[in-house]
This record gives structure tokens, sequence and C-alpha cells, in this order.
């Protein structure tokens, strides 16, 4: 049965703030792929696609069933504007190494001249490998561990003794337990900049002022830490 127009419109004025909320969190940093009005505009898009398939029979509630479509959405026109090949993530990798060798040796973080000449490139390629780390900073940890077409995103992701699928149950808390494990892996670094963003809900100018770095360079710090986590991912041989 077609939902009314009048509690249609409603739902939607009312989950608003929500789209904006998940714009602000996905367009970590400055981006030049996609500007955050546009990723408003896929968010109501996600909305209004929660409002016709949303299924209270599944046992959700409608605003955790909304953020995942919402964010879906801009997660898709994200990567529908710049997928990242494997060309691009090699040379992450060498931008991240050169930074973290650079820190071990000289105790400092590298600007960027020094690491443009250890990396061999001009400072134009520098800030094209850069924008990859602000590309890479809106996968969130939710996406290392389930697919877009899930339905449980990750802080849903816990123990739910109501639930009549053991199968499902036994996904979650395995789920949790490798993401525990590649958490565990990471430098503190990493695990600090992804606490405070993740947990404490901090902005990436807030956690820049504990850090005592940039705005821009809490981007890429958490851009590398993601990274990071993936790969131990694959080491763990969860994908």
């Amino acid at each position: 049965m077609a939902m009314p127009s009048k509690k249609r419109e409603e739902i939607v004025k009312k989950y608003i703030p929500l789209v904006k909320y998940l714009a602000s969190r996905v367009i970590i940093g400055k981006t030049k792929y996609i500007e955050y009005e546009d990723l408003i505009s896929y968010g109501m898009l996600g909305l209004m696609d929660a409002i016709s398939k949303f299924d209270e029979s599944r046992g959700m509630k409608f605003s955790t069933y909304a953020s995942i479509r919402i964010r879906g959405s801009m997660i898709d026109e994200l990567r529908r504007n710049s997928p990242i090949s494997k060309g691009a993530m090699d040379k992450l990798n060498r931008y991240n190494d050169v930074i973290e060798k650079f820190q071990k040796t000289n105790l400092r973080e590298p600007n960027k001249i020094e690491i443009a000449r250890e990396l061999k490139v001009s400072l134009k390629e520098l800030s094209n490998i850069e924008n990859y780390v602000n590309y890479i900073s809106v996968v969130s940890l939710e996406e290392l561990i389930f697919s877009k077409d899930d339905d449980i995103p990750l802080k849903s992701a816990i123990e739910d003794e109501a639930s009549p699928n053991p199968l499902e149950k036994f996904e979650k808390k395995e789920q949790i337990e490798y993401l525990e494990k590649a958490i565990d892996m990471l430098k503190e670094k990493d695990k600090t900049v992804l606490s405070l963003y993740y947990y404490e809900r901090l902005t990436l100018k807030q956690i820049g002022q504990i850090l005592g770095v940039s705005e821009s360079r809490v981007c890429q710090l958490h851009g590398r830490a993601i990274i990071h986590l993936r790969n131990n991912f694959k080491k763990l041989k969860y994908f």
C-alpha cells in the first residue's frame, strides 16, 4: 500500500537534518570529485528510496535503514565520479611508506617538497596523489567489512538477542572479531585518528587541534589509517 503523500512529506522534512549530517561525514575534507550540496541531493534520493522500500516487519528502525540508504546513495555517486584504480592504490601505498620512513628518520612530519622529492614526482603530481587520499577517506569502517548491499551498518553490528537467525548472529560476531584484530594491528596514531573520528565523533578540525596538525593533514591521516586497516583485513584473509 502506497504511503500518503502528506505522510511522505513529513518524513522527508524530519530526515533532512540526517541527510545533511551524513553528507558532512562522507565528504571528509576537501575533494575535487563532488560538492557537499551534490551529496545532499544524492542523499535525498537515498532517503526517498528508503521511504519506498522500508519493511517494518524486518525489525529494523526506519532511522537505521534510512541512514544506510542515504549514505549508500552518496557513496555510489562518489564511486561513479572517481573509481580508484590499482595504479592509484600503488601510489597511495608509496606515499604512505615515504611519510612513515621520514617520520622514523627525522621524528617529524615531512613537508610537500620533501615528499615529492622522495617520490620523484612534481608538486602537481603529489597534489593528485593527495586527492586520492582524500577520496579514500570516504570509505568508512563499515564498508571494509560489509558490502554496499548489506542492511546492517557497523554501528549496528552487535549481538542481537532477539534475532531469530543464528547464522546472522554468528556472522556479525565474526565481523566484529576481525575488525578488532585489524584495529589492534594498526599503529597508535592510526588508532587515535579512527577512535577520535568514529567513536568520539569529533570533527577534522577538532582532531587537528588535539594532534597539533592541520585539518587537511588529519584528512590524510584518516585516509592512511583506512588504507592500513584495509591491508590488515587482507593479511587476516578476511577478504
